[in-house]
């Protein structure tokens, strides 16, 4: 089990350095100026290769996760409340994928102040759920 413990927290790892990233470029695609359309598809390019990258990386962070959970029979509240937690990191990955289309078809309406403020959410998560694991409050 600790090798799936290791693999688990590498994916964990993985996919958050593309949670952490994928707003920053978000943010630097609406700052993008209206006639820099060399910057903008560099932009989009990196974004949709990165997005691409971490989608598997976050289901096998899960898939590992579920592992665990069901592999050493852990309970607790503190289980629920990571388990919820993850749902709402899901969740916020589909979103970026949706952020990501938008911006794709030029629709994009929200400024990078906006988008400073949405990548901040994981950070917020992961530290949640860290001290959930580290602490195991209830």
């Amino acid at each position: 089990m600790l090798v799936v413990k290791t693999l688990h927290i590498w994916m964990v790892i993985s996919w958050f350095a593309g949670l952490f990233y994928l707003p920053r470029i978000f943010v630097n695609l609406a700052m993008v100026p209206a006639d820099s359309v060399a910057e903008r598809d560099r932009l989009l390019l990196m974004a949709g290769k990165l997005y691409r990258f971490m989608t598997p990386l976050g289901i096998l962070a899960v898939l590992l996760g579920l592992w665990l959970w069901f592999g050493f029979g852990f309970s607790g509240g503190w289980l629920h409340a990571k388990t919820a937690l993850v749902a709402v990191l899901a969740a916020y990955h589909w979103h970026c994928g949706r952020v990501l289309k938008d911006f794709q078809a030029g629709g994009n309406a929200r400024t990078h102040v906006w988008f400073r403020f949405y990548n901040e959410l994981p950070v917020l998560i992961l530290l949640a759920v860290l001290f959930l694991v580290v602490l195991k409050p209830f």
